[in-house]
């Protein structure tokens, strides 16, 4: 099945929909710096490099599906929330304007979890609106998933939209399953040696990783980010992988943060080399891309940004893989009807 991707970044979401069988055969992403990572990992599907604003309807390719994640900073908790009223909120509506023209099978729309703020609610219905009534309309199924349930060693909640085309007659059901928790032991201890510290103003180091990317921001800690304990033990998952570097966890090698008073915490003193941030292959690794999945960059913070604001690709795995079962399995149960009154149809003549 054919599917063209929006706001594709590095292409987590993507490689997800491609391991479970999908044909990426078109993506868009407007951020110059991702293009060569994207590019070169994504080496069969075409790269479109306009902004979604400017790409008329007619220049997308037919396909059956329309994956993306809408520019998620206007709705973030943790940022002003302006949601649809800041421009990057409103490239939603540049999304269903593709949509309702294509007409795909179906689509799916990821974003941040603070889309479900009560000062949200009237933006969030009204898109819901906006996909339900797009072109012939959609059944749409939305939920909030975290994806540590879906093998991804990460706490990170994500709200998903997905709709079937009306005429398919059935309405997409979000799986119940969901798997064992995943360890930071697990997903990364085999990375304990050999990470690199960027080189100065954050300067990738290039070829000189012997591991690809797995080097680490460096660099004061905001005020902000010291108010909190930002390690997670071994034996944990990681707190959610920020799209930005200065904000990436703590590397489990070190202490749980010393509490002082309340939002102050400290670095336990004596052991203050054991803290690092996580390196960009870390962090790779806990969003679920495979080694050999290569992000290119010249400054380091980038390299974060692309991982950042990725879907992990386990969970987009798992997602487009029960929409192929439940599109195959409406399609059967259409045959079984016909073939049924066919027969019957013969019976009676």
């Amino acid at each position: 099945m054919r599917v063209v991707s929006f706001f594709a970044g590095a292409g987590g979401l993507d490689l997800g929909f491609q391991q479970a069988g999908f044909n990426v055969i078109w993506a868009n992403e407007y951020d110059k710096e991702i293009w060569e990572t994207y590019e070169k990992n994504h080496p069969h599907t075409i790269l479109d490099k306009r902004s979604i604003v400017n790409i008329p309807a007619d220049e997308v390719p037919e396909c059956d599906g329309i994956i993306g994640g809408p520019p998620c900073q206007s709705w973030s908790e943790a940022g002003a929330a302006r949601g649809i009223k800041d421009k990057r909120g409103q490239l939603f509506y540049d999304f269903i304007r593709i949509l309702e023209a294509k007409q795909p099978q179906f689509f799916l729309a990821e974003n941040v979890s603070g889309m479900l703020i009560n000062k949200h609610s009237e933006a969030l219905e009204g898109i819901k609106e906006l996909f339900r009534n797009a072109g012939v309309g959609y059944e749409l199924s939305f939920k909030m998933l975290n994806a540590c349930d879906y093998n991804v060693p990460q706490d990170r909640k994500r709200v998903f939209f997905i709709g079937i085309r009306k005429d398919l007659n059935f309405k997409y059901e979000f799986p119940t399953q969901t798997f064992p928790k995943i360890t930071l032991e697990t997903a990364i201890s085999d990375l304990k040696e050999g990470a690199l510290p960027a080189l100065e103003y954050n300067n990738s180091n290039g070829e000189n990783c012997v591991v690809p990317n797995h080097e680490y921001m460096i660099g004061s800690f905001s005020t902000i980010f010291m108010s909190r304990n930002r390690v997670r033990s071994w034996d944990e998952q990681s707190y959610t992988i920020q799209a930005g570097g200065r904000h990436a966890p703590i590397h489990p090698q070190a202490p749980k943060m010393k509490f002082i008073e309340k939002n102050i915490r400290v670095f336990v003193p004596g052991q203050e080399h054991l803290y690092r941030r996580l390196s960009v292959r870390e962090c790779a690794r806990i969003q679920t891309f495979p080694n050999d999945f290569i992000f290119h960059y010249k400054k380091i913070a980038a390299g974060y940004k692309m991982i950042g604001n990725a879907v992990p690709v386990n969970l987009a795995k798992f997602l487009a893989n029960s929409i192929m079962q439940q599109l195959k399995s409406n399609e059967m149960n259409k045959k079984v009807v016909i073939l049924e009154q066919n027969e019957k149809e013969a019976i009676t003549a």
